[in-house]
């Protein structure tokens, strides 16, 4: 996904959150425990323990975006259960962000998009 010419990265905190927390509580998190900046223009996921409940923390370029989901019935993917878990956060692409919030269960096991090849093809390529 693109966002003002540049592709949005998207980070899940790597544990169970209190998501009474606001804008100020989730940027709290971000740039103190997750180590990144909150005014980047990426994407950052917080779910609570009971997995029923989703933020979406985002600076669109003029003020601070928050999307709240709440589940009528049944849980988000328990995304903490990964094998490569990150200490400064859980890296998805968007794809996986739109499954997680349908409730997509197999992103419990694994991640499912291809990896990021942009840095391949961006290397320079040796003669032979």
């Amino acid at each position: 996904m693109m966002w003002g010419g540049r592709a949005m990265r998207v980070w899940a905190y790597p544990a169970p959150c209190d998501l009474r927390k606001g804008f100020n509580g989730l940027g709290g998190l971000v740039e103190n425990a997750m180590c990144r900046s909150v005014l980047g223009g990426d994407l950052f996921l917080f779910v609570n323990r009971r997995r029923n409940t989703a933020k979406i923390l985002f600076w669109d370029g003029t003020g601070m975006c928050v999307f709240h989901k709440k589940l009528s019935k049944g849980t988000f993917p328990r995304l903490w259960l990964r094998d490569s878990l990150e200490p400064c956060g859980i890296a998805l692409t968007t794809n996986e962000l739109a499954l997680f919030i349908e409730g997509c269960k197999l992103l419990e096991r694994q991640s499912i998009s291809m990896p990021d090849q942009t840095q391949n093809w961006l290397a320079p390529q040796s003669m032979v």
